[in-house]
């Protein structure tokens, strides 16, 4: 019942957390933080040349957006990939380690029974 409860209240505080700034500011625009640099760079300094140019620069914000959420789709699959290998070898670990001290035991006990007697 207390796991339950537990689990009950963080997903509530996620939730909080994702919907108070919301909530606070709903009129705001939400930009990322390389515009918002731009703007900012541009503001104070009109004379400012970037270093370089960008290699690919995508044809449209759609598919700017989409090419962010493949790399985080590839990102969440390697990520979840290492940590199922680290749980799947930690598993396969401690198996086997309870293999041989069952293995072990038993050898123990036979070792320790005196042979029978006809």
């Amino acid at each position: 019942m207390r796991r339950h409860l537990v689990t009950a209240l963080l997903v509530l505080a996620v939730v909080a957390l994702f919907a108070t700034p919301l909530l606070l500011d709903g009129a705001s625009e939400y930009a990322g933080t390389d515009s918002q640099a731009t703007e900012l760079i541009e503001e104070s300094d009109a004379g400012y040349e970037p270093w370089f140019e960008s290699v690919f620069s995508p044809g449209s914000s759609e598919i700017e957006s989409g090419l962010f959420a493949l790399q985080a789709a590839l990102g969440g699959g390697v990520l979840g990939y290492v940590l199922g290998r680290l749980k799947g070898r930690r598993t396969a670990e401690q198996t086997a380690r309870r293999t041989a001290e069952r293995t072990g035991r038993q050898a123990a006990e036979t070792a320790a029974t005196p042979p029978a007697t006809p």
